[in-house]
Order: C-alpha cells, then structure tokens, then sequence
C-alpha cells in the first residue's frame, strides 16, 4: 500500500537569499570598521574640544589676574598631607606697581636674552645638553616663558608629554601676551619661599614693605633663591646667597640697569 503524503501541516518556504543580499548584508569586519571610525572620530572630537579651552584659557589670562596656579595647589597639597601650615601667601600686582628693580632682577637671573627670544634659548639649552651628557651638575635652561608656561597652565615634573606641552604653552603666550604681561605674571607667580608666591608677597613677608618699594639689593636677593625657594631664605640667607645677590647686581648693571626694561615696554 502507498504511504499516503499528509498535507494537512503547513510548510513554511525557506526565503532563498539572493546575491545582492549577501554583498549589502554587513560583515563582522565592517562592523568593527565602523566602531574603530567611531572612536577616531570621538577622540578627534575631544581634541578639538580641548585645544579650544586652551586657547580661551590663554587669551583669558592675558586680561584676568592669575591668582592661583597647579604649583600653588601642589604646595598646598603637599603641607595638608605633612599636617603643614597649608596658607599660600600671594597677592596678586599690576606690573606697573613693582618697581622696575623686581623686573631687572628676575631677568639677570633667569634670562638675560627674555627680550630677544620667542620662549626659548637654544644656545642655553645646547650647553645644558653638552654638560649634562659630560656628566657635569645637572641644571636646565628654561626661560622665564618656559617658567610662565609650566607654572600656569602645566603640573610639576619631568615628563616628557609636560615637556611637549610646555613647548605648546609658551610659543602660545608669546604670540598671545606678549614679553610684558609674560613678566608681569612670572613676577606675580614665582615662587619666592616656602607657601609664598610672586615678588609683592616676598616682600610684605621678607621687608615688610610693598614691591614697589623695593632696592635693587632686596630685588636681586629674591632672585638669587629662584632656584630653590624652599631649599634657601631670603630672610636669612647663606653666604652662597649672599655671594649670588652680588652677582646678581653686577649683572643687572652690565645690562644696563632698569632702562634695559624699555625693550620689553
């Protein structure tokens, strides 16, 4: 006897899937395509993103006071973690109410060439290369632009992605401030002592007299701690400092004393 076909069920017909199905069907490969495309272009987004609040930070703080910097909220980290006195002692001043003496002090003994550069002194930089490779004392060559740069807009070490960065800030304030206000905030900003920042700071604290006070022998002792504000005192200071003041002078009238400044004004 013939098996008998039962047609009673329902079949449901497999779609056949045609060729111009399979080339517009997406592949895992594309897929993976698309999401790396999609990050690029997210980092690419958050790039632009950051390189546009640098540059509205930069033409902010050519107008606005800096009143308070990473180097300042570093040190007051640093004194909240040891159980320090944690106060940072900065006042901000319009340059034209430091005496000139302030100005000509910081600039023969950080960077006698500020007025002629555009943020850097190779020639400094290439010696501080040559002896730091002869195994010499290690020192650097930043300029005060390279300070300004690292101080405001920067953290505090050696690395090379804040070295990159500093290289950025400083032709940026260069081109952007300009030598006066690039000063005017380097004398607001530097650190001057332990907890304490700028030169009208050092000099309430160290002279109890205001910046716009202050002698060319008071200016060049300031400078002479630059270095190392912590490590040395302007308020008593060693026979190494006292010996840095004096040259500090004698270059400060080699270069002409205060009307060396008219360059930069």
């Amino acid at each position: 006897m013939a098996k008998r076909v039962d047609t009673s069920k329902n079949y449901q017909a497999t779609p056949r899937s045609s060729k111009f199905d399979r080339v517009n069907r997406p592949s895992s490969s594309n897929k993976k395509g698309g999401s790396f495309r999609n990050v690029i272009r997210m980092m690419g987004k958050t790039l632009l993103y950051v390189w546009i609040s640098t540059l509205v930070a930069i033409v902010l703080l050519k107008f606005v006071p800096v009143y308070f910097t990473p180097t300042m909220a570093s040190r007051k980290i640093d004194a909240l973690l040891a159980g320090e006195p944690s106060k940072i002692h900065s006042q901000w001043t319009p340059y034209k109410e430091i005496d000139r003496n302030c100005a000509l002090a910081v600039i023969a003994s950080e960077d006698q060439v500020f007025p002629d550069h555009m943020g850097f002194d190779f020639k400094s930089m290439w010696q501080a290369v040559n002896n730091n490779m002869k195994g010499k004392k290690i020192k650097g060559a930043s300029t005060i632009s390279q300070q300004v740069a690292k101080n405001v807009f920067l953290w505090q070490d050696r690395s090379y992605l804040r070295k990159g960065l500093e290289v950025y800030f400083t032709l940026m304030i260069e081109l952007v401030w300009g030598k006066k206000r690039i000063l005017e905030v380097y004398l607001n900003v530097a650190e001057t002592g332990k907890m304490t920042f700028g030169m009208e700071e050092a000099c309430r604290r160290y002279y109890q007299h205001s910046a716009q006070e202050v002698s060319s022998t008071e200016a060049a002792r300031i400078a002479a701690c630059l270095p190392s504000p912590i490590r040395f005192s302007v308020a008593n200071p060693s026979s190494y400092i006292n010996r840095r003041t004096q040259a500090i002078k004698r270059q400060m009238n080699g270069l002409g004393g205060k009307k060396y400044l008219n360059k930069i004004n």
